[in-house]
């Protein structure tokens, strides 16, 4: 990244995190997490946001990305998974990340529960759900939800900790609404009734062009990028 552009990336970071956060003010809401989404996001900028901005929590999309910036990050920021995960990309995170968004198998939780036992940790996760039923994206449908939580409740070193949520390419700011609204109560539902098996409430639940949406509809953490970094590069 050239230093004039590191410099403009550096000038705008803090003023669109701020804006984000005064977003979340204005709705009244508390304990609203931001995991900022940082695909292809330099980590020069990645530890400005942290360091002067405040921000606390990033999600990678992309192992190979994860891997590549993971040296350079500053080791105190929270870093999560928020991509499709291949089993045999397990191994080369678990160690890395403190959670799992993307959790959408049996066969990953398994192999996930494997590369935990062998470094005696336990991974936090979320169940990602496809509420659209799109065949291109990740995710479990509705219905598949309860029966892979009671496969992840008989892992020792998965701790289950809510939903994230995928919804598809909507057309207008009611149908992004009514697909949040059935994630909601899918996710008080799914809390109500499998408690014993939940550790945690999190609805990760919006990114950059909806998260205001997604809060208003009971997400209670977003996962912007754009709306804190900018166009990627």
């Amino acid at each position: 990244m050239s230093e004039e552009l590191y410099s403009s990336k550096k000038e705008s970071v803090c003023a669109m995190l701020a804006e984000v956060r005064e977003n979340i003010k204005a709705l009244a809401l508390q304990d609203v997490r931001i995991c900022a989404a940082t695909k292809t996001v330099p980590t020069e900028i990645i530890n400005y946001a942290h360091r002067e901005c405040g921000l606390l929590c990033i999600g990678e999309n992309r192992v190979n990305e994860l891997l590549q910036k993971y040296s350079e990050l500053d080791r105190d920021i929270e870093l999560h998974f928020i991509g499709r995960l291949q089993t045999n990309k397990v191994k080369y995170i678990v160690d890395k990340v403190s959670m799992i968004q993307s959790l959408d198998s049996v066969r990953l939780a398994l192999e996930i529960e494997k590369q935990c036992a062998k470094r005696n940790i336990v991974m936090d996760v979320l169940v990602e759900v496809n509420v659209g039923g799109e065949e291109n994206k990740g995710g479990v449908s509705p219905a598949e939800l309860y029966s892979l939580a009671d496969e992840i409740a008989s892992l020792e070193h998965l701790s289950l900790k809510g939903l994230m949520i995928m919804i598809p390419k909507c057309s207008s700011s009611e149908e992004v609404t009514e697909y949040f609204t059935q994630s909601y109560e899918l996710f008080i539902d799914f809390c109500k009734n499998k408690m014993h098996n939940i550790e945690g409430s999190i609805l990760s639940m919006g990114m950059s062009g909806d998260y205001k949406e997604a809060l208003l509809c009971g997400a209670n953490m977003i996962r912007p990028g754009r709306a804190i970094f900018g166009e990627r590069i």
